[in-house]
């Protein structure tokens, strides 16, 4: 199991995966259509899109969190009676 420390970085790894392969997949798609080869070509899209999106992410993770905090509406606190 991977160490707890790490959570972060895995979630960034494992969102920018999944995001950059379905991104590149219907981008190539409705650029290209289905066309002899399309795998390799979305492979190498994928690739390209994997290498881009890991770094953006943890780049701009914390002002996202930032951005959620000042949006997000905050409970009423209660009365410690």
């Amino acid at each position: 199991m991977i160490d707890p420390k790490y959570s972060q970085l895995l979630f960034t790894f494992l969102m920018a995966l999944f995001m950059s392969g379905v991104m590149s997949l219907v981008i190539t798609l409705y650029n290209i259509g289905l066309v002899d080869g399309i795998v390799m070509i979305w492979l190498e899209a994928w690739l390209f899109a994997f290498v881009v999106a890991f770094p953006v992410i943890n780049l701009v993770l914390p002002i996202v969190r930032r951005l959620v905090t000042l949006l997000v509406k905050r409970p009423p606190e209660r009365d410690k009676a």
